[in-house]
């Protein structure tokens, strides 16, 4: 049984983020919505622009160097938003310093890393959470509801579609972006939420085979790939995923085919309840129609609610519904499917035994 830091009671929850770029405002504007339970109270960015606009949108004192932040600002848990391949590095010196550490997807862009974050979060005796915001989505939950409870009976086939556009200004906009060691390519990156989709929603994979390629973007890394799947119950399935999709986001989509039940949930990001059929009636189907919502942005509105666990968890009021461990899932498959794409092979799950 894992020991961890004592629960946070009687005052407000002190949190960090470093890495002040695009997604950070996701989360300055989550913890705002909970500001009576929580506060957020350092900023951290080697930018001097990035950090000082940070600094002034929220009021948290500013750090350009992380272990100063560390040393120097009373706080409980840092977000780490900053490009994938420094997650693990600052993951481990945050768990090291004692905080519990949250941080973007991917985990890490490497499987070792990702391993390592979670083995130093352990023996600091500190939490770490892997943001899962989609998971949040009124969508995605009737979806995996309908799973749990065996709605669909045997699951025949799986589908998922991700036909998204990063035009070339948008790699262009950081050195770190399409690159192998700090970003990862498109299923790495853009559709990291929707792999994620492949465990939780359907259940574990046995095995894989991607293709992936370079198509028209000048980046070290993949813009389109593909990816047949075979789960342990059975089921076979695929995921399509391009960058390159003319000329915008066109469609974030899951489609299960079952025995007993056919379901899709589409939109430009899981955002509507697209077909919703199943053999037997339940409650949930009374929640189809509400369940949709319009979105301009694939990030979804799920932040507030990943936060609300999280704040809860470090109260000692819940269990985390993405721990390290839970987002080391995905990140199996999306290692999984680099090396069966690099080799030219199938690879069987899990990497290690």
């Amino acid at each position: 049984m894992r020991q961890f830091t004592p629960a946070v009671v009687g005052r407000k929850m002190r949190f960090a983020l470093v890495g002040c770029g695009r997604i950070a405002q996701n989360h300055f504007a989550a913890l705002a919505q909970h500001a009576e339970r929580c506060q957020l109270v350092a900023v951290c960015d080697v930018d001097p622009a990035a950090l000082s606009r940070a600094a002034a949108q929220t009021g948290a004192t500013p750090y350009s160097r992380l272990d100063q932040m560390l040393a120097e600002s009373e706080v409980d848990a840092v977000v780490i938003t900053t490009p994938s391949g420094l997650h693990p590095e600052q993951a481990v010196r945050i768990a090291a310093a004692g905080r519990h550490v949250i941080t973007e997807k991917p985990m890490a862009t490497r499987w070792e890393d990702a391993k390592r974050m979670v083995g130093a979060c352990d023996a600091a005796g500190v939490r770490m959470f892997v943001v899962k915001q989609n998971r949040r989505n009124a969508t995605l939950q009737l979806l995996k509801s309908a799973v749990a409870k065996k709605r669909f009976g045997r699951i025949y086939m799986v589908n998922l579609n991700v036909f998204w556009t990063r035009p070339q200004s948008y790699y262009n906009s950081a050195g770190w972006r399409g690159t192998w060691e700090f970003d990862g390519g498109a299923f790495m990156n853009q559709a990291s939420h929707y792999v994620d989709l492949l465990d939780w929603i359907v259940g574990p994979v046995e095995s894989l085979q991607a293709y992936t390629a370079t198509l028209a973007r000048d980046i070290e890394v993949e813009d389109t790939g593909v990816i047949s799947l075979r789960w342990r119950n059975g089921a076979l399935g695929s995921m399509n995923v391009t960058m390159l999709a003319y000329p915008h986001n066109l469609e974030g989509s899951i489609t299960i085919l079952g025995e007993k039940g056919t379901a899709r949930i589409g939109g430009v990001a899981v955002n509507e309840v697209q077909q919703w059929q199943f053999a037997e009636p339940d409650e949930d189907d009374a929640r189809v129609r509400e369940a949709s919502y319009a979105t301009t942005s694939v990030y979804g509105f799920g932040h507030p609610l990943y936060y609300d666990n999280v704040i809860k968890v470090l109260r000692g009021e819940a269990e985390p519904e993405t721990d390290g461990r839970e987002g080391l899932k995905s990140l199996e498959v999306l290692i999984a499917a680099y090396r069966s794409a690099r080799d030219g092979r199938r690879v069987a799950l899990p990497l290690d035994y």
